[in-house]
Formats: structure tokens, C-alpha cells, sequence
């Protein structure tokens, strides 16, 4: 069974600061986005919103780059991390460990914590 890389905010912002051709994709709700986000360009699949992107999952996500999935506290992100290695069989994905809590916490106190 295919399990994502767990990755630590501190860890995911030197990725980031290195240039590293990460996709981020956040799995929170609209709401959750909008009261925190990452100062990066993310894929934004809702997962109650699964039936809408499901079917251009190819098109939104390259399988040839790093996949970061998020949420708020990485539960979601890593069923949804785990889903997409298993059942869409996606190989270089990783899990934000902590989620957007986690970077508030650990990387960027800007980001409202909620």
C-alpha cells in the first residue's frame, strides 16, 4: 500500500524557498481558504467538491512534479494524499504534517490560526 511522505512546515518553506517545483493542493473547504492560506499558488480541490474536479484531476494535477497536499490539520490531506497515490497512482506526493495550523504555527504566524 502507497502512503504519502509526511513533511513538516519548516521543511515544506525550504522546499519552497529552493525552488523546488512543488504543487501545492489544499483539499480545505472556500471558507477555511479564505480565512488562511499559504502566500503561494495552490490547486484548490474542495474535497465535498469532488464530483465537480474529479474528472480533470489529470489536467489539475502533473503527475511528473512533487505533489504537496494540505488541509487544516492534515487529516484530509492525507486521506485524500493516500487516495491519489492508491487509486490514481500518483508516485512523488507528500502530506503537510500539522496543515495550515502547522505552517502558522511553525513558519508564517501571519497566517490566522483557526
Amino acid at each position: 500500500m502507497a502512503t504519502p511522505t509526511p513533511l513538516s512546515a519548516s521543511d515544506l518553506k525550504i522546499r519552497m524557498d529552493a525552488g523546488e517545483p512543488l504543487q501545492l493542493v489544499d483539499v480545505r473547504e472556500a471558507m477555511e481558504l479564505d480565512l488562511a492560506r499559504l502566500d503561494a499558488p495552490v490547486v484548490h480541490l474542495p474535497l465535498s467538491e469532488s464530483e465537480r474536479w474529479m474528472g480533470q484531476l489529470s489536467a489539475l494535477i502533473d503527475r511528473d512534479r512533487p505533489v504537496v497536499v494540505l488541509c487544516h490539520a492534515g487529516i484530509r490531506s492525507w486521506q485524500f494524499a493516500c487516495w491519489l497515490m492508491e487509486a490514481q497512482g500518483y508516485e512523488q506526493v507528500w502530506n503537510l504534517q500539522g496543515g495550515i495550523d502547522a505552517w502558522s504555527v511553525s513558519v508564517d504566524p501571519s497566517v490566522p490560526r483557526y
